[in-house]
Protein backbone atom coordinates (compact mmCIF):
# COMPACT_ATOMS: atom_id res chain seq x y z
CA UNK A 1 0.00 0.00 0.00
CA UNK A 2 1.38 3.22 -0.88
CA UNK A 3 2.32 6.01 1.67
CA UNK A 4 0.00 8.72 2.47
CA UNK A 5 1.53 11.91 0.68
CA UNK A 6 1.45 15.34 2.64
CA UNK A 7 -0.90 16.65 -0.02
CA UNK A 8 -3.72 13.95 0.22
CA UNK A 9 -3.47 14.67 4.15
CA UNK A 10 -4.69 18.15 3.56
CA UNK A 11 -6.85 17.32 0.41
CA UNK A 12 -8.73 14.96 3.07
CA UNK A 13 -8.72 17.36 6.11
CA UNK A 14 -9.84 19.95 4.35
CA UNK A 15 -12.25 18.79 1.64
CA UNK A 16 -12.90 15.40 0.71
CA UNK A 17 -13.10 13.99 4.59
CA UNK A 18 -14.06 16.88 5.96
CA UNK A 19 -15.36 16.23 9.92
CA UNK A 20 -17.81 18.37 9.96
CA UNK A 21 -18.79 18.18 6.10
CA UNK A 22 -18.64 14.71 5.39
CA UNK A 23 -18.07 13.16 8.53
CA UNK A 24 -20.58 15.04 10.46
CA UNK A 25 -18.21 14.78 13.62
CA UNK A 26 -18.46 17.47 16.51
CA UNK A 27 -21.87 18.84 15.56
CA UNK A 28 -22.50 19.76 19.40
CA UNK A 29 -20.40 22.91 19.23
CA UNK A 30 -20.78 23.40 14.84
CA UNK A 31 -24.53 23.86 15.53
CA UNK A 32 -24.68 25.39 19.02
CA UNK A 33 -22.15 28.03 19.51
CA UNK A 34 -21.89 28.91 15.28
CA UNK A 35 -24.67 31.82 14.96
CA UNK A 36 -22.05 34.56 14.87
CA UNK A 37 -18.63 34.85 12.95
CA UNK A 38 -16.58 35.61 16.08
CA UNK A 39 -17.99 32.86 18.38
CA UNK A 40 -17.57 30.77 15.55
CA UNK A 41 -14.00 31.55 14.66
CA UNK A 42 -13.05 31.05 18.25
CA UNK A 43 -13.82 28.07 19.15
CA UNK A 44 -12.46 26.47 15.55
CA UNK A 45 -9.26 27.83 16.20
CA UNK A 46 -9.44 26.25 19.68
CA UNK A 47 -10.15 23.11 18.32
CA UNK A 48 -7.85 23.60 15.26
CA UNK A 49 -5.25 24.30 18.47
CA UNK A 50 -5.81 21.05 20.38
CA UNK A 51 -6.17 18.84 17.38
CA UNK A 52 -2.55 19.78 15.96
CA UNK A 53 -0.89 19.42 19.82
CA UNK A 54 -2.65 16.28 20.64
CA UNK A 55 -1.25 15.14 17.38
CA UNK A 56 2.10 16.02 17.83
CA UNK A 57 2.10 14.32 21.43
CA UNK A 58 0.35 11.36 20.57
CA UNK A 59 2.70 10.42 17.90
CA UNK A 60 5.44 11.76 20.38
CA UNK A 61 4.68 8.75 22.46
CA UNK A 62 3.02 5.93 20.32
CA UNK A 63 5.97 3.69 20.72
CA UNK A 64 5.88 4.44 24.70
CA UNK A 65 2.08 3.48 24.84
CA UNK A 66 0.95 -0.27 24.58
CA UNK A 67 -1.87 -0.67 22.31
CA UNK A 68 -4.53 -1.80 25.56
CA UNK A 69 -4.32 1.49 26.91
CA UNK A 70 -4.10 3.55 23.81
CA UNK A 71 -7.25 5.65 24.61
CA UNK A 72 -6.87 6.04 28.39
CA UNK A 73 -3.41 8.00 27.40
CA UNK A 74 -5.42 10.11 24.42
CA UNK A 75 -8.12 10.97 26.47
CA UNK A 76 -5.66 12.37 29.26
CA UNK A 77 -3.50 14.51 26.53
CA UNK A 78 -6.41 15.73 24.73
CA UNK A 79 -8.08 16.61 28.70
CA UNK A 80 -4.37 18.46 29.02
CA UNK A 81 -4.32 19.98 26.34
CA UNK A 82 -7.87 21.34 26.39
CA UNK A 83 -7.56 22.58 30.00
CA UNK A 84 -4.01 24.29 28.92
CA UNK A 85 -6.29 26.35 26.14
CA UNK A 86 -9.39 27.12 28.27
CA UNK A 87 -7.39 28.54 31.11
CA UNK A 88 -5.32 30.58 28.10
CA UNK A 89 -8.81 31.81 26.41
CA UNK A 90 -9.60 32.71 30.38
CA UNK A 91 -6.87 34.67 31.01
CA UNK A 92 -6.36 36.40 28.15
CA UNK A 93 -10.04 36.54 26.17
CA UNK A 94 -12.15 36.40 28.86
CA UNK A 95 -15.39 37.65 26.82
CA UNK A 96 -14.59 35.29 24.55
CA UNK A 97 -14.44 32.91 26.95
CA UNK A 98 -17.83 33.66 28.47
CA UNK A 99 -19.65 33.44 25.63
CA UNK A 100 -18.26 30.08 24.63
CA UNK A 101 -19.05 28.41 27.78
CA UNK A 102 -19.05 24.78 28.35
CA UNK A 103 -18.31 24.28 24.88
CA UNK A 104 -14.80 24.57 25.16
CA UNK A 105 -13.84 22.25 27.73
CA UNK A 106 -16.60 19.84 25.59
CA UNK A 107 -13.53 19.86 23.34
CA UNK A 108 -12.36 17.06 25.26
CA UNK A 109 -15.39 14.70 23.99
CA UNK A 110 -15.38 15.78 20.08
CA UNK A 111 -15.11 12.43 18.34
CA UNK A 112 -13.01 14.52 15.74
CA UNK A 113 -10.27 15.12 17.93
CA UNK A 114 -9.70 11.35 19.71
CA UNK A 115 -10.46 10.11 16.18
CA UNK A 116 -7.49 11.37 14.32
CA UNK A 117 -5.11 10.33 17.65
CA UNK A 118 -6.75 7.10 17.06
CA UNK A 119 -6.97 6.71 13.47
CA UNK A 120 -3.77 8.46 12.18
CA UNK A 121 -1.64 10.01 14.88
CA UNK A 122 -0.89 7.01 16.67
CA UNK A 123 -0.11 5.28 13.59
CA UNK A 124 2.17 7.97 12.00
CA UNK A 125 5.16 10.29 12.21
CA UNK A 126 5.44 13.40 13.79
CA UNK A 127 5.55 15.47 10.94
CA UNK A 128 2.23 13.92 9.26
CA UNK A 129 0.65 13.92 12.46
CA UNK A 130 1.31 17.45 12.96
CA UNK A 131 0.06 18.22 9.40
CA UNK A 132 -3.27 15.90 9.44
CA UNK A 133 -4.12 18.17 12.97
CA UNK A 134 -3.60 21.49 11.68
CA UNK A 135 -5.78 20.10 8.16
CA UNK A 136 -7.84 19.10 10.28
CA UNK A 137 -8.57 21.98 12.30
CA UNK A 138 -8.64 24.23 9.63
CA UNK A 139 -11.28 21.83 8.22
CA UNK A 140 -13.25 22.12 11.06
CA UNK A 141 -12.27 25.46 11.38
CA UNK A 142 -13.64 26.69 8.35
CA UNK A 143 -16.89 24.85 8.02
CA UNK A 144 -17.68 26.60 11.63
CA UNK A 145 -16.55 30.05 10.21
CA UNK A 146 -18.72 29.62 7.03
CA UNK A 147 -22.16 28.39 9.35
CA UNK A 148 -21.31 31.41 11.44
CA UNK A 149 -21.23 33.82 8.59
CA UNK A 150 -24.63 32.22 7.05
CA UNK A 151 -26.53 32.61 10.12
CA UNK A 152 -24.82 36.22 11.20
CA UNK A 153 -25.55 37.47 7.84
CA UNK A 154 -28.98 36.20 7.39
CA UNK A 155 -30.26 36.77 11.05
CA UNK A 156 -28.35 40.40 12.06
CA UNK A 157 -27.36 41.51 8.77
CA UNK A 158 -24.11 41.77 9.83
CA UNK A 159 -20.62 40.01 9.62
CA UNK A 160 -18.17 40.44 12.40
CA UNK A 161 -20.41 41.36 15.07
CA UNK A 162 -18.27 41.86 18.69
CA UNK A 163 -15.41 41.16 16.36
CA UNK A 164 -13.33 42.91 19.95
CA UNK A 165 -14.03 39.92 21.99
CA UNK A 166 -11.34 37.73 19.96
CA UNK A 167 -9.08 41.04 18.43
CA UNK A 168 -9.73 43.79 21.17
CA UNK A 169 -10.15 47.29 20.60
CA UNK A 170 -9.20 46.76 16.47
CA UNK A 171 -12.07 44.37 16.58
CA UNK A 172 -14.04 46.89 17.17
CA UNK A 173 -13.55 48.31 14.04
CA UNK A 174 -14.49 45.01 11.92
CA UNK A 175 -18.20 44.64 12.34
CA UNK A 176 -19.76 44.79 8.49
CA UNK A 177 -23.14 45.73 8.04
CA UNK A 178 -24.48 44.08 4.82
CA UNK A 179 -28.11 46.01 5.81
CA UNK A 180 -29.36 48.84 6.40
CA UNK A 181 -32.48 48.74 9.06
CA UNK A 182 -32.10 45.17 8.84
CA UNK A 183 -34.59 43.58 11.65
CA UNK A 184 -33.13 40.24 11.38
CA UNK A 185 -34.70 36.91 11.04
CA UNK A 186 -34.89 35.21 14.07
CA UNK A 187 -34.79 31.65 12.65
CA UNK A 188 -31.65 32.22 11.43
CA UNK A 189 -29.85 32.51 14.49
CA UNK A 190 -31.78 29.85 16.58
CA UNK A 191 -31.20 25.63 16.71
CA UNK A 192 -33.45 25.06 13.70
CA UNK A 193 -31.49 27.31 11.90
CA UNK A 194 -28.50 26.18 12.78
CA UNK A 195 -29.80 22.59 11.12
CA UNK A 196 -31.05 24.09 8.09
CA UNK A 197 -28.13 26.27 7.36
CA UNK A 198 -25.47 23.37 7.53
CA UNK A 199 -27.87 21.51 5.71
CA UNK A 200 -27.58 23.97 2.77
CA UNK A 201 -24.03 23.95 3.19
CA UNK A 202 -23.74 20.08 2.85
CA UNK A 203 -26.42 20.37 -0.39
CA UNK A 204 -23.74 22.79 -1.57
CA UNK A 205 -20.65 20.43 -1.10
CA UNK A 206 -22.29 17.82 -2.64
CA UNK A 207 -23.13 19.72 -5.93
CA UNK A 208 -19.45 21.23 -6.10
CA UNK A 209 -18.05 17.19 -5.75
CA UNK A 210 -20.67 16.18 -8.23
CA UNK A 211 -19.28 18.71 -10.44
CA UNK A 212 -15.92 17.63 -9.92
CA UNK A 213 -16.60 14.32 -10.46
CA UNK A 214 -18.62 15.02 -13.84
CA UNK A 215 -15.86 17.37 -15.75
CA UNK A 216 -13.39 14.63 -14.68
CA UNK A 217 -15.33 11.82 -16.11
CA UNK A 218 -15.79 13.68 -19.27
CA UNK A 219 -12.26 14.65 -19.52
CA UNK A 220 -10.62 13.25 -22.20
CA UNK A 221 -8.09 10.39 -22.09
CA UNK A 222 -5.16 11.48 -24.15
CA UNK A 223 -2.92 8.18 -25.69
CA UNK A 224 0.00 6.72 -24.86
CA UNK A 225 2.34 7.14 -28.39
CA UNK A 226 3.32 3.60 -30.04
CA UNK A 227 6.36 2.07 -28.93
CA UNK A 228 9.30 3.30 -32.48
CA UNK A 229 11.01 0.20 -33.56
CA UNK A 230 13.83 0.38 -31.22
CA UNK A 231 11.72 1.09 -27.85
CA UNK A 232 10.19 -2.29 -28.69
CA UNK A 233 13.35 -4.16 -29.32
CA UNK A 234 13.37 -5.04 -32.60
Amino acid sequence: MSEITYRNILRDGLWTQNTALVSLLGLCPLLAISNTVVNALGLGLATLLVLLTSNVTVSLVRHLVKPEVRLPVFVLVIACVVTTVELAMHAFLPGLYTVLGIFIPLIVTNCCVIGRAEAFAFKNRVAKAAVDGLAVGLGFALALVALGALREAIGQGTLFAQADLLFGEFGRHLTVHLLDDYRGFLLAILPPGAFISLGCLLALKNVIDARARRRAETRPVVAAAPATPREAGT
